[in-house]
């Protein structure tokens, strides 16, 4: 292993570790229950996300020596193959980013669960990125199917996370704050523990928020739909006519900030992406780099923000910089593709390859992208990488970027190099991270 290919792997594993649910479930239930205060009857946990059976096993671990009296028992779903092993909380797998019926009945589950909590009981809910589509329980009238259709078209259309939760809201019986709806109707006291994928790490856009106040309306749900030309070719009958319903008035609206006066519920934001970036910064510091965290924030195209940071790294290299640089970011691009077009790979691979590309002529240029969660879109890489020697691997083997950009098969291209960042499941997921190292 080069020394380049070295620090960009070494790097991403330290943005990994830092959101390690083993280790930050742990300090934050020591906060959110102090000695003294402890959960002592029963203690209902539910959950949802990438992360978020490894949170459920923290906090069985953690229960077991610190809440002797507490009464264990819980739900959470999470992705195929991110199981951990646990004693009282039941882990299912099921499917993401597109709902099965797998994560219905589990969210079927944990709607049951939560609907037996009493005056005095505590509700712990552990969520992650991918909670919005693992927690697929529908509101009446709107199938499985439908769900699958609706997901499947935002997913295509281009649509930001942020704006594709937003429609989801809106059509679940869970996303929204409903699920805390529920557990405060029976008099329960709440406490979400969130990992954050999303830019802004607001409470109500992680995982769509089941336990948090949402600031969105059935007519922004409309509207969104209506921006990507999203209607009745590609979105189900129930769906629109169940957004036009809450329109009108006639179905209630997720859950408002006034919903919560008087409650016990917290959400308690537990890792986020600008955590990560610093642990890595810090990493790559050690090996002689300055750095120059460019945000967890940055969104867009792929293609077109992997030309954007080419263009940028051009202009650190034309001012000469002293010392070697990396540059480091964070947040969540959008793959759109064309209507024909299967494509392989996912949003980092893809950021990557347009780097790469974007970038010819700056041979002591390296870099990574990776998804924190371990799996980068439609293959079971993280991400991919590059440096100068795979440049020059990709010139013999005669290899073309454009043609890959051209094809959304960014998975392709970096396969056929070697170059390929294969963690399998990370259980954790803080959203992408991208490094780009800069040698003199």
């Amino acid at each position: 292993m080069s020394q380049q290919e070295n620090i960009l792997k070494n790097a991403f594993a330290a943005a990994v570790a830092v959101a390690d649910p083993q280790k930050i479930v742990p300090e934050y239930l020591a906060k959110i229950f102090p000695q003294g205060q402890e959960p002592q009857g029963k203690c209902i946990v539910v959950g949802a996300g990438k992360a978020s059976a490894s949170m459920a096993s923290a906090l069985e671990g953690y229960a077991k020596l610190h809440w002797p009296e507490a009464k264990i028992d819980g739900v959470v779903l999470t992705r195929y193959g991110h199981n951990s092993p646990t004693s009282h909380i039941e882990i299912i797998e099921a499917g993401h980013p597109v709902p099965d019926q797998a994560g219905m009945n589990g969210a079927i589950a944990i709607f049951k669960l939560v609907n037996e909590l009493e005056l005095g009981d505590v509700l712990i809910a552990l969520v992650s990125g991918g909670g919005s589509s693992l927690l697929t329980l529908p509101q009446a009238g709107i199938s499985i199917e439908d769900m699958r259709q609706t997901t499947e078209a935002l997913l295509r259309s281009g649509a930001p996370i942020e704006e594709m939760n937003v429609v989801r809201k809106h059509l679940s019986a869970i996303l929204g704050g409903n699920l805390a709806r529920v557990a405060i109707s029976h008099g329960a006291r709440v406490e979400a523990l969130l990992i954050s994928d999303v830019t802004g790490d607001l409470p109500a856009d992680i995982a769509s928020g089941p336990c948090a106040a949402d600031y969105s309306t059935y007519q922004d749900a409309v509207e969104i739909l209506a921006k990507y030309r999203l209607g009745g070719e590609s979105i189900p009958v129930s769906v629109l006519d169940h957004l036009h319903q809450g329109v009108a008035g006639n179905i209630p609206e997720t859950l408002k900030a006034s919903d919560l006066v008087g409650v016990q519920v917290n959400n308690h934001v537990i890792a986020t992406a600008y955590k990560s970036l610093e642990a890595a910064a810090e990493y790559v510091r050690k090996q002689g780099y300055e750095t120059l965290i460019l945000g967890d924030t940055i969104t867009g195209e792929a293609q077109t923000v992997g030309v954007e940071q080419a263009a940028l790294a051009r202009d650190h290299f034309a001012n000469g910089p002293d010392k070697p640089l990396a540059l480091i970011s964070g947040g969540e691009c959008t793959v759109t593709i064309p209507a024909g077009l299967k494509g392989r790979g996912g949003r980092c691979s893809e950021f990557l390859l347009s780097l790469f590309a974007a970038s010819k002529g700056l041979p002591n240029l390296a870099a990574l992208a990776a998804d924190t969660d371990g799996i980068d879109g439609s293959e079971k890489n993280a991400g991919a990488w590059f440096s100068g020697d795979i440049r020059k691997d990709s010139e013999r083997k005669g290899l073309i970027p454009e043609t890959f950009l051209a094809a959304h098969d960014c998975y392709g291209f970096f396969a056929e190099l070697g170059a390929l960042v294969e963690t399998g499941p990370t259980l954790t997921n803080v959203n992408d991270f991208r490094i780009i190292l800069l040698d003199k």
